[in-house]
């Protein structure tokens, strides 16, 4: 099973000081700009890539710990005789030393990881990108617990219509448009 693994940190539980005007004919939607900061929460998610269902969880924090609970809860929900490829990033808390002695203490993971600036390779983070738009963004939380509430029921019907994320660019295609990125940035 390959499962692409990351977090988004502080994401924040925000409380609009006004409601949000709906769309009307002429004028988009409109939300105010000021609003009430209740607290954060860290989302952990690990995208199974053949199926696209996501399983998730909130931390308060960030750090190596958070995401070591993380991954045992990823062993508790994956079956066993299932071998485990981790796609994660270059994040220092993934390369952690009590993670990597806990991950080479499960002969069953597999971790690769992402190139250095190219964390967009992990699938994971088009799915933070879907829930940040449909759940996170334009919500109203009055406490962290209703910022966790949502995620979870965001997740919950996700993967109830889960699909896979399919690639459309070729290797050929991508390797062009870095080229052409490192001429513009580099002049040569």
């Amino acid at each position: 099973m390959v499962l692409c693994v990351d977090e988004k940190s502080q994401i924040q539980a925000l409380d609009r000081t006004q409601p949000i005007l709906p769309l009307g004919l002429g004028y988009v939607e409109g939300v105010t700009h000021s609003y009430i900061r209740n607290g954060t929460t860290t989302l952990f998610a690990a995208l199974e890539v053949a199926s696209g269902k996501v399983l998730a969880q909130c931390k308060p924090k960030h750090r190596h710990q958070e995401f070591l609970q993380f991954l045992k809860h990823i062993d508790k929900n994956v079956p066993k005789d299932l071998d485990i490829h981790l796609v994660v990033d270059n994040y220092g808390t993934h390369k952690h030393e009590k993670v990597k002695r806990w991950l080479a203490s499960k002969k069953r993971y597999h971790i690769h990881y992402t190139p250095t600036c190219a964390s967009w390779l992990n699938q994971v983070e088009i799915w933070f990108g879907i829930i940040t738009q449909k759940a996170i963004r334009r919500g109203t939380f009055r406490s962290v617990k209703d910022l966790i509430t949502c995620i979870k029921t965001f997740t919950d019907s996700y993967n109830s219509n889960s699909r896979p994320f399919v690639w459309t660019a070729t290797a050929d295609s991508i390797l062009q448009k870095i080229k052409r990125i490192f001429k513009l940035i580099h002049g040569t």
